[in-house]
């Protein structure tokens, strides 16, 4: 078994040390060997939300792209997972700030539309409002909720993701939903709206 590992190694530092030199095709030898073992140990690493094939990939394209950066000798595997471990956190990362904007994001943008209906003509932003209002009733019991508890109640992500026995990436992910829906729905009914016939009053002398 020693032996069968040493020729391993042996013909990796071999396929990278002729990439180092020019020969960028002996790389797909150092694919071949680490391949399975990375998407293996990706894929029980790597929180749900989270593509480790896709993570994988991304690591072999930065392992080639930095292969100079390897010394010879050392611990190729190590320096390949090294980077895998780099690529997956920094996926973590923005998926969480993702979220985090998707959740800032309904209420900065309830601000602005306040601080604009605040400069609008008042029966115009009445009928924005009745429209509003219209399509949050629309949404039914179970999603008006989380606008009730984040709008009305004002409680935080993490009591609304106990109410709702969720995880809070879930909550944050419902919210942004709701946003969509909502604002899609307000866009509809301005739609109609706008498509609705004027009803003039008649002119003077006619009956």
């Amino acid at each position: 078994m020693g032996d069968i590992q040493q020729f391993h190694d042996e013909s990796v530092e071999e396929a990278v040390r002729s990439v180092q030199t020019g020969k960028p095709g002996a790389f797909e030898t150092v694919v071949r060997a680490f391949e399975g073992s990375l998407r293996a140990w990706l894929s029980i690493h790597s929180p749900p939300g989270i593509d480790s094939d896709e993570i994988a990939q991304r690591s072999f394209v930065e392992a080639y792209r930095r292969v100079n950066d390897y010394q010879i000798g050392t611990n190729f595997k190590a320096w390949l997972f090294a980077i895998a471990r780099f690529q997956l956190k920094t996926e973590v990362t923005r998926l969480r700030r993702l979220a985090d904007y998707h959740a800032r994001y309904v209420p900065e943008f309830i601000d602005r539309e306040l601080e604009r209906r605040a400069y609008s003509d008042p029966g115009e932003e009445s009928e924005k409002l009745s429209q509003l209002k219209n399509c949050v009733d629309s949404l039914g019991d179970h999603l008006r909720r989380f606008v009730d508890w984040r709008y009305r109640d004002e409680i935080t992500l993490e009591e609304m993701a106990q109410r709702s026995e969720r995880s809070l990436s879930a909550v944050k992910k419902q919210l942004w939903k709701i946003r969509r829906k909502l604002q899609e729905c307000v866009e509809r009914e301005a739609a109609k709206a706008e498509k609705s016939p004027v009803n003039y009053p008649p002119a003077e002398g006619v009956a």
